[in-house]
């Protein structure tokens, strides 16, 4: 079992080491990172023409291969497909500071890294933990995390991890995985969840200041609304309420759509193209 490791907080991430020292135990281990923070790139590879990206050797500890890439995460998942650096079985992203439940799993640049190995035929296992200080869900800053259990996170991924390598599917899957920040004898187990619809915390408001000595320039000023109560069975309700959070992502796909316009929309295509 050969497994690719990456995260979207980049190589010097301590989330990102903790997991790869304990993906060592299930298999052998590449990591493949990026070169700074790519929070929130989904599963995008950025413009390949004007990043230029260039691949770097990098080191941690306990960790034979490690690689650097000056690109998201997606691009790194990517580049490990075309056998940059030899092939792999399974990839795994995180450990993600902050919860990537309900809206942000559209987002995560975790999440979108192992949507990417989905699609080139590489199951995918993304793992975030809350940052409690900020409400379960988004990054956490750097006075945030001093006291993060990344153990916690590591040990729970390790678990999950082994029994999928065990008897992978034949068909590619996208485990998302969201522990909560404590002991783990503090957890209360796991559950399997929904993605929910509502974040942990809604974005109160955002407005437009302007830039002092340039005109018709502005900076977007964001406040964060108070924490929301979840429902108990969808990824951020559980995981608030203290529960190891298990969701299987689905694959974006056509769907019928189902209202009454739908007739009327697809007639304009008719009068253009028939």
């Amino acid at each position: 079992m050969r497994i690719l490791v990456t995260n979207d907080d980049g190589i010097d991430s301590i989330g990102l080491h903790v997991l790869a020292r304990a993906m060592t135990e299930i298999g052998d281990v590449v990591v493949v990172a990026p070169d700074k923070e790519y929070s929130g790139y989904g599963a995008a590879f950025g413009p390949l023409h004007l990043i230029q990206p260039e691949v770097h050797r990098s080191s941690i500890d306990g960790v034979d291969e490690v690689w650097s890439v000056t690109g998201p995460p997606a691009l790194c998942v990517m580049f490990g497909r075309l056998d940059l650096f030899g092939h792999y079985d399974l990839v795994v992203a995180g450990i993600n500071p902050g919860a990537n439940v309900g809206r942000s799993v559209y987002h995560s640049g975790t999440v979108g890294a192992c949507l990417t190995a989905r699609n080139g035929g590489v199951s995918g296992v993304a793992v975030s933990q809350t940052v409690e200080s900020f409400g379960v869900e988004g990054q956490g800053w750097e006075e945030m995390l001093a006291d993060q259990h990344w153990d916690t996170a590591a040990t729970v991924a390790a678990a999950a991890v082994e029994g999928l390598a065990a008897a992978l599917p034949p068909e590619p899957v996208v485990l998302n995985i969201n522990v909560p920040d404590r002991e783990l004898h503090e957890i209360k187990g796991w559950r399997r969840t929904d993605v929910g619809i509502e974040p942990p915390r809604s974005m109160a408001t955002a407005h437009l200041e302007p830039r002092p000595g340039h005109t018709d320039a502005f900076r977007v000023k964001m406040d964060w609304g108070e924490a929301i109560e979840l429902p108990s069975y969808t990824d951020g309700g559980a995981v608030m309420d203290g529960w190891v959070s298990v969701g299987w992502l689905g694959r974006l796909e056509a769907t019928e759509p189902g209202f009454a316009g739908v007739a009327e929309a697809e007639s304009h295509l008719d009068k253009l193209l028939t």
